[in-house]
């Protein structure tokens, strides 16, 4: 069966845009990557003693743009203390600008005071990295433990000495300050694969 010059002008332009249907598709569709934060707040809250650490993701290891303990003197009332976290580690937040935090999560405590005690200074944290508009993320002890060292019950001189290496410290760091550059460093080391026990969103 023959066909006029018409309908086979009008195959030729259908093949060519059956032809450019699949580059098309490739490009509209880019292959999915994880989204990685590069610089990384940790925060160990305690009412007397908020330690906090930011790192930056880099290679061959993270590096530390800044360590430290939030005090509060054991004459302050409850409430000065929480004030005082919150504005100190708002400053924190404004001159170093994280895109992220991991914070200890939640653990069993056999005192109900210091429970509440602990509540309180975290939701400070909480409150002051909240409002800086950072996401968050909370990770228990020892899964921190379990990330850093290798061991969910570890010592704290342990993950000091093991953050002190990851992080290429000349000396190791305070045990609060320890404690929080392990969370940062915990975070970065799942957020950077695929994992089933992803850090709890906040």
């Amino acid at each position: 069966m023959g066909i006029t010059p018409q309908q086979f002008e009008q195959l030729q332009r259908r093949a060519k845009r059956i032809r450019r249907v699949p580059s098309n598709v490739i490009e509209s569709t880019p292959e999915p990557r994880r989204l990685t934060h590069q610089v990384i707040l940790g925060v160990d809250p305690s009412l007397r003693g908020t330690g906090y650490g930011i790192i930056r993701v880099a290679r061959p290891h993270p590096q530390l743009l800044a360590q430290g303990t939030i005090k509060s003197p054991a004459g302050w009332p409850r409430s000065r203390c929480l004030v005082h976290i919150f504005k100190m580690l708002r400053e924190v937040l404004t001159q170093h600008h994280p895109s992220v935090c991991a914070i200890e999560g939640l653990f069993y405590a056999q005192n109900l005071q210091t429970a509440l005690i602990m509540g309180e200074a975290r939701g400070a944290c909480l409150v002051a990295v909240a409002e800086a508009g950072l996401e968050i993320f909370e990770i228990a002890p020892r899964k921190v433990k379990q990330a850093i060292v290798g061991y969910g019950a570890a010592q704290k001189s342990a993950v000091a000495k093991m953050v002190q290496r990851l992080l290429n410290l000349p000396e190791l760091p305070g045990p609060d300050a320890a404690d929080a550059l392990a969370l940062a460093l915990a975070f970065a080391r799942q957020n950077s694969r695929y994992s089933l026990n992803a850090p709890k969103r906040v």
